[in-house]
């Protein structure tokens, strides 16, 4: 006798209450199905459909739980169903239009929890805030949304309003974070300009590696009065100035005597190796650039004492013919060597001795500011930088050679140390 070749049946039983409730109701279920099957319907206006009758069904439920089952003709307890509403609801980045059942009782209207929690628009705020960040015009913002029925709010002007609000808010927030026990080792500034707007920004590396935007200000220019007014804003957020740190920027003369000035001789300045070679090679022609570039990068990698002396030879080489990048190699020379002087080598030496930790976020706020064409004010600028320096704080990772900054803080603490060894 033959075997049966057949597959046994698998028959799945669900319960009436497994299913959605607005599922269960052919008044939405069915009208929906014919109309797709009859291609009237795209896949994601039927489920712009769906969602809606979703919301609306969740309405209902919340309504019940405070007034109990809707009776027609017939009033049950102090509550009483008074027909239905259309309102604006505020579902992940758009607003949509839906039907929610009013209660009444003695006293007037009664809440519904669930209209109420859909009414906030915190979140939606905070979506609409997002997508203009990742480089999406607002002309083109309702094309990234799901389309629903009856959905309102994606407009041009009103996705700039919540963008202006966020953006404000963010900067806000920036402004009142506070560092009292952040443990910051070193703080990396460097300057950005936004559509002819000067803005100078300064990023904390912690003693676990971690990065943190700390602050920024907009001026002419990276002067002594932009870096003070910076520095006193980190100061009043709790930022001790007079604690032992590597301070890591480009060869500004105001950024150097302004720190030198307020945190005096706890500041330890270490110039951006690769503005040093940026300022000397653009003042060469092109067919020595990249010679210099390699003789000036071998020369970084020595130790502080035969590195300045490589340097220095060079300055006499380049005297002659080109007198003013001769002028530039010397120039703040022992300061290019401040963290190989600390003790500090491998691949923490090479992080700490430029600014490229801010070039990444830097390069994020010029692609998410690319659409803006017209930055008003220095405000405006203000806004759409920190909001590109958030967005790239998320993906932010721990600094190469982390693991090496414990030699770094003992180094900044040698009179600690000693204590220790005593």
């Amino acid at each position: 006798m033959k075997e049966s070749t057949r597959k046994p049946r698998i028959v799945f039983k669900v319960q009436a209450q497994d299913v959605l409730p607005f599922v269960s109701q052919s008044e939405y279920a069915l009208p929906l199905l014919g109309m797709l099957a009859q291609a009237q319907l795209s896949i994601e206006d039927f489920l712009g459909q769906i969602s809606k009758g979703f919301i609306e069904q969740l309405l209902v439920l919340s309504a019940q739980q405070v007034a109990g089952a809707k009776h027609p003709d017939r009033h049950v307890g102090d509550l009483r169903w008074h027909g239905t509403q259309s309102v604006l609801v505020n579902i992940c980045k758009v607003k949509l239009k839906v039907q929610r059942p009013r209660l009444r009782n003695d006293s007037g209207k009664v809440g519904i929890a669930a209209y109420q929690a859909l009414a906030t628009a915190e979140r939606l705020s905070q979506r609409i805030a997002e997508i203009p960040t990742c480089g999406i015009s607002t002309r083109k913002y309702g094309r990234a949304l799901h389309r629903c029925h009856n959905e309102l709010g994606i407009s041009k002007s009103a996705v700039s309003r919540q963008h202006i609000k966020e953006s404000a808010w963010a900067l806000a927030a920036l402004r009142e974070r506070r560092y009292d026990n952040l443990g910051i080792v070193a703080v990396f500034m460097d300057g950005l300009i936004v559509d002819k707007q000067h803005i100078l920004i300064a990023l904390g590396l912690d003693a676990t590696g971690h990065k943190h935007l700390l602050g920024l200000v907009a001026g002419s220019s990276e002067n002594a009065r932009v870096t003070k007014d910076l520095l006193e804003q980190l100061r009043d957020q709790g930022l001790d100035l007079g604690e032992p740190r590597l301070w890591v920027m480009d060869g500004s003369k105001a950024l150097v005597s302004t720190i030198s000035c307020l945190c005096g001789q706890a500041a330890k300045v270490q110039r951006c190796q690769i503005h040093k070679i940026r300022n000397v090679t653009e003042r060469l022609p092109k067919d020595m650039r990249a010679q210099v570039t390699w003789r000036m990068k071998a020369a970084f990698g020595l130790q502080p004492v035969n590195g300045m002396r490589r340097l220095k030879a060079l300055a006499q080489e380049l005297k002659a013919q080109h007198p003013d990048a001769a002028a530039s190699v010397p120039e703040g020379l022992e300061q290019i060597f401040t963290a190989a002087t600390l003790g500090v080598q491998g691949p923490l030496a090479r992080s700490l001795s430029n600014t490229n930790i801010i070039e990444s976020p830097k390069s994020v706020v010029r692609r998410h500011s690319q659409r803006v064409t017209n930055h008003q004010n220095a405000d405006m600028a203000l806004r759409w930088t920190v909001m590109g320096f958030l967005e790239s704080e998320r993906g932010m990772r721990r600094i190469k050679g982390f693991a090496q900054l414990p030699e770094l803080i003992r180094a900044l603490h040698p009179q600690q140390e000693q204590k220790l060894a005593a």
